[in-house]
């Protein structure tokens, strides 16, 4: 159907590469011309070492699945005919090891906030389908395993 492309630009800089004494940070470049600061997560690589002011690839997980159940609710909403004026959420991922003993992200919980234009609010079955439609039907969370909940906020 699609390809997406990410480049990434990492160039050494630190005291010693074979010590882990190295900066992490690096850039991400898209297609449409954003270009993202990244780091190693300062959760898992210490500082200086690690740059906890730019995006790291468990944040930017977290956000695509959230961006991607944002993008997808706003546009079922759209098609029956529920207006969407803001919607917010904090979306919070949690890392455990898995059976092998190894970090993931098992889980990102979703606290979508929306407000709605005119029409008002649909009801809580509505807003509840729209979600799990949302869910079922986004690309990010159908391409990955861990465990996914949404929790409006309203």
């Amino acid at each position: 159907m699609s390809t997406h492309v990410a480049e990434l630009r990492w160039e050494l800089s630190g005291e010693d590469f074979l010590a882990g004494k190295y900066s992490r940070a690096h850039v991400w470049s898209f297609d449409g011309g954003a270009v993202v600061p990244a780091s190693a997560s300062p959760h898992v690589v210490r500082e200086p070492y690690s740059n906890p002011a730019n995006v790291d690839p468990e944040e930017a997980f977290v956000a695509a699945i959230a961006s991607c159940h944002l993008l997808t609710f706003v546009h079922m909403a759209s098609r029956k005919g529920i207006v969407v004026r803001r919607y917010t959420d904090r979306a919070v991922g949690t890392m455990t090891k898995n059976e092998r003993g190894v970090p993931w992200v098992s889980k990102v919980v979703l606290r979508p906030r929306v407000e709605y234009g005119e029409g008002g609010r649909p009801s809580p079955e509505v807003e509840a389908e729209l979600h799990h439609a949302a869910h079922e039907r986004c690309f990010i969370a159908n391409s990955v395993k861990s465990e996914i909940v949404v929790e409006p906020e309203g």
